[in-house]
């Protein structure tokens, strides 16, 4: 059975609590979801439900939802057209949903405690999300800076998350990389090789995180090489 087969449906093979269980056990039909269960659960379903609700409360951000922002949703995730509807009541319901978006945060944040690089798979997708109109509105802005922070990201963290998306932090490889302009030579290596790691294709995978998702960490990690280089150069240590 597909992702979206297992999000729709009872056999999801997990239970999902708090606000987001809410709104999956009303959307399946079958169930309020009250806990999850990793272990026996597909991770690839908690990320993708996660990456719905955190969206659906994004767009409420700046009030308005664009046709740019839902194609590239469902781009991202290559919804199957028979699924296009429950992962759309879902979204709906999410985002009319009385719980804030800090609540939904805060439960995958808790899901995904100690896996630092599955949470920033999920800024990198709502950057993707946020900016596929051409236009990083204010509200958008603010909203991932406090996901980012629930999640547990210091703000030089998540100025490097979102250089990967947004100038003109790009442009600076200190940035690109989160390291201080004083950082030493071992620092900024060991913080490469880091990155290089997460980014890399068969970790993904083995995060369970959707195909789409390895071209945005192929593009980073394009970044962070020229970042690294950039920075090597100019200490004149290559």
């Amino acid at each position: 059975m597909s992702i979206w087969g297992k999000i729709g449906g009872a056999a999801a093979g997990m239970l999902v609590g708090g606000p987001l269980g809410a709104a999956l056990g009303v959307v399946a039909g079958h169930y309020l979801f009250d806990r999850m269960d990793m272990s026996n659960g597909d991770p690839g379903v908690a990320f993708t439900i996660a990456m719905i609700a955190l969206a659906a409360k994004m767009a409420k951000a700046d009030g308005v939802v664009t046709e740019e922002e839902i194609e590239t949703f469902e781009r991202i995730f290559r919804v199957p057209p028979e699924q296009l509807g429950t992962v759309r009541r879902f979204f709906d319901l999410a985002r009319q949903d009385t719980a804030g978006y800090e609540a939904y945060a805060a439960q995958i944040a808790r899901l995904y405690a100690g896996q630092p690089a599955v949470l920033e798979d999920i800024l990198d997708g709502l950057f993707e999300i946020a900016a596929a109109d051409g236009v990083m509105h204010p509200a958008e802005e603010a909203f991932l800076e406090r996901v980012g922070e629930i999640f547990g990201f210091s703000p030089g963290e998540f100025r490097r998350i979102r250089a990967s998306h947004v100038p003109p932090d790009a442009a600076d490889p200190y940035v690109v990389l989160g390291v201080g302009y004083d950082a030493g030579a071992d620092e900024i290596k060991r913080t490469y090789y880091r990155l290089v790691r997460e980014n890399h294709p068969d970790s993904l995978i083995a995060r369970g995180v959707p195909g789409e998702f390895i071209k945005i960490a192929t593009d980073k990690l394009a970044a962070i090489n020229v970042a690294y280089e950039k920075i090597l150069y100019e200490r004149g240590l290559n």
